[in-house]
């Protein structure tokens, strides 16, 4: 790591500026930061790893970090190295951010690979972090705004203690005709809320978590998707204070649905939220049903002005 004076002292605004770029200042020193990059999904291919762990080497301590909100950390830069380091990323397409009063980068389970996803996670990642991030990166909200994808209800992104959290759903529907009463969907089932009466089986839809691991498990064909999509969690925080996010009544069926209410979501919280505000103050504020009602009954996307 480049020697830099650790009695150099930065002005507080200086260090504001910086923090807003991704450049988090390490507390143990006056001039060192840690450069916080954006990975879009929470992958990076090989080559975009290499770029990273060479900027390391090149530009701070040799070292690096993984966040929580899977966002990989530069460790050890000095003040003078970070300009060459963010220009160094820039030319491999790397960009860094991911902090202040915006949009946060996209949390995503492993959704796409795992044997229990339900949705295509990184695939859906990746268009809220193109179409919504990149489109209004530089959108002051009245604070911090995070966006979580979790493929199924094991809930292993913990999308409920998120601004806006997405969970893949999917309903069973029962063909009586087919069910030969074996109850291997009440085995499969974490909770047993399958029912095998009379040899034929009942799904109270009220407690299924709509994990669809009943589906999977009939042989027969008995059940199948009756609806198969995502449901969206709003107004959960994680922190100094904790809200578990509200269920939407509706399981949106289509993506672009998905982005569409993640948007007018913004829209709201932008246009409503008090200045400090976190998103699930403002609804505790409003009350949960004015808030559902105005977000569904909301503007079209190409009505909104982010």
């Amino acid at each position: 790591m480049t020697e830099t004076n650790p009695h150099k002292k930065l002005s507080p605004g200086e260090i504001k500026r910086l923090k807003g770029l991704g450049c988090l200042k390490d507390k143990r020193y006056n001039d060192i930061f840690n450069i916080r990059t954006l990975t879009g999904n929470g992958k990076l291919a090989a080559d975009d790893m290499a770029v990273i762990l060479e900027a390391a080497k090149r530009f701070g301590n040799g070292e690096i970090a993984l966040t929580v909100r899977l966002s990989v950390e530069i460790q050890g830069v000095p003040y003078d190295q970070i300009e060459p380091l963010r220009s160094f990323l820039k030319d491999h397409g790397i960009k860094t951010g991911g902090t202040g009063n915006k949009l946060r980068p996209v949390v995503s389970c492993k959704g796409t690979t795992c044997q229990y996803g339900l949705i295509d996670t990184y695939e859906l990642s990746q268009q809220i972090n193109d179409r919504i991030l990149k489109g209004h990166i530089d959108l002051k909200l009245p604070h911090k705004f995070k966006i979580a994808v979790g493929g199924c209800p094991n809930n292993c992104a913990k999308i409920n203690l998120n601004d806006i959290g997405i969970m893949g759903q999917q309903i069973p529907g029962i063909d009586p005709g087919k069910c030969r009463g074996c109850g291997l969907c009440r085995k499969a089932c974490p909770f047993g809320i399958p029912e095998i009466h009379n040899k034929k089986v009942s799904i109270d839809l009220d407690t299924c978590k709509n994990c669809g691991r009943c589906i999977r498990a009939c042989p027969f064909g008995a059940l199948t998707p009756q609806v198969s999509g995502y449901r969206l969690y709003l107004g959960g925080r994680w922190g100094k204070e904790i809200s578990l996010g509200h269920p939407m009544e509706v399981i949106v069926e289509s993506e672009e649905e998905v982005m569409d209410l993640i948007e007018c979501v913004i829209s709201f919280y932008k246009d409503e939220g008090l200045p400090g505000e976190r998103f699930a103050q403002t609804i505790d504020r409003l009350g949960w049903e004015k808030v559902q009602k105005r977000i569904t009954g909301g503007k079209s996307r190409q009505e909104l002005s982010l």
